[in-house]
């Protein structure tokens, strides 16, 4: 009685896992690869699926659904010399799940690696200020560039997009150091530029005076030419007013001579009875 109740209980397991292993629930957002005798056989969908048990063998489990790979930090050269990091971050579909799985061994360390391969290929090729200003250009790049490996790998290259990109420590160091050394010939252009207008300026302002004082002068030689001209025009040939005037002229020179502070002595000439005698106008 017991060995027979036994026996029904193994065949009872037996059954509920024949079962189990030929009736499976694919949940939505998932297809498994079917492997037939270590051979692939087929691709079960989302829904109930049947399978030969004992000889049908679900080998991969694979998500459908959008799949978000993180692109590790990486130090990347430029055609200049510069270091920067950048990384990344890839948004891949499977939707062939038997290239998936057959074509590489891990498609999502393949995708990742590809992407970093590329991305410092292409900013390799670009100067620091092109490929720190270049994002959009940069993704647009990258993937056009790993589209085709990843259809051979049996997914879809959704987007990428680069998550930073900025230069290393030293050479943010080196760039402020660069800006400042600029700031300061800017700085030193501009004041050489002022200097030199200002001196600029300044010739000019004496120029203009300069001429100026020569138009004064040639007007206050013409001015003197022409009150000669008059007083010879009315005086004539009479000697007795140009004596007048400039007696007049020698007696206010002298006392203003003597009217100065420093003045403590005033030599009169010898002729100074001659003066007066023409001051009258007497011979």
């Amino acid at each position: 009685m017991s060995a027979g109740l036994a026996i029904s209980i193994a065949i009872l397991v037996f059954v509920a896992i024949t079962i189990a292993k030929g009736v499976r629930l694919v949940a939505q957002g998932e297809e498994w690869v079917v492997e037939r005798l270590g051979k692939y056989h087929s691709t079960l969908r989302p829904g109930l699926n049947i399978l030969i048990p004992y000889l049908d063998n679900v080998a991969y489990k694979l998500v459908t659904k959008d799949i978000i790979l993180d692109v590790q930090e990486q130090e990347v050269i430029t055609r200049d010399n510069a270091v920067i990091l950048t990384n990344a971050i890839a948004f891949v579909k499977v939707t062939d799940p038997v290239k998936a799985v057959y074509g590489v061994t891990d498609f999502s360390e393949a995708i990742r690696n590809l992407i970093m391969t590329t991305l410092r290929s292409i900013v390799g090729e670009m100067e620091l200020d092109e490929a720190l200003s270049s994002r959009d250009k940069i993704k647009a790049r990258l993937r056009e560039s790993i589209a085709d490996e990843a259809v051979d790998w049996g997914l879809t290259v959704k987007s990428v997009e680069i998550q930073d990109i900025k230069p290393s420590q030293s050479m943010q160091r080196a760039m402020e150091l660069q800006a400042a050394a600029e700031r300061e010939r800017k700085a030193a252009v501009t004041k050489a530029e002022g200097e030199k207008q200002a001196a600029i300026l300044e010739a000019e302002a004496r120029l203009e005076a300069a001429k100026r004082d020569a138009n004064a002068q040639v007007m206050l030689a013409e001015a003197s030419a022409e009150a000669i001209r008059r007083v010879t025009s009315a005086v004539g040939d009479q000697t007795a007013p140009m004596l007048y005037l400039l007696g007049e002229k020698y007696i206010a020179s002298m006392q203003t001579l003597g009217q100065t502070e420093n003045s403590k002595l005033v030599v009169l000439p010898a002729d100074l009875q001659t003066a007066l005698k023409g001051l009258i106008g007497r011979p």
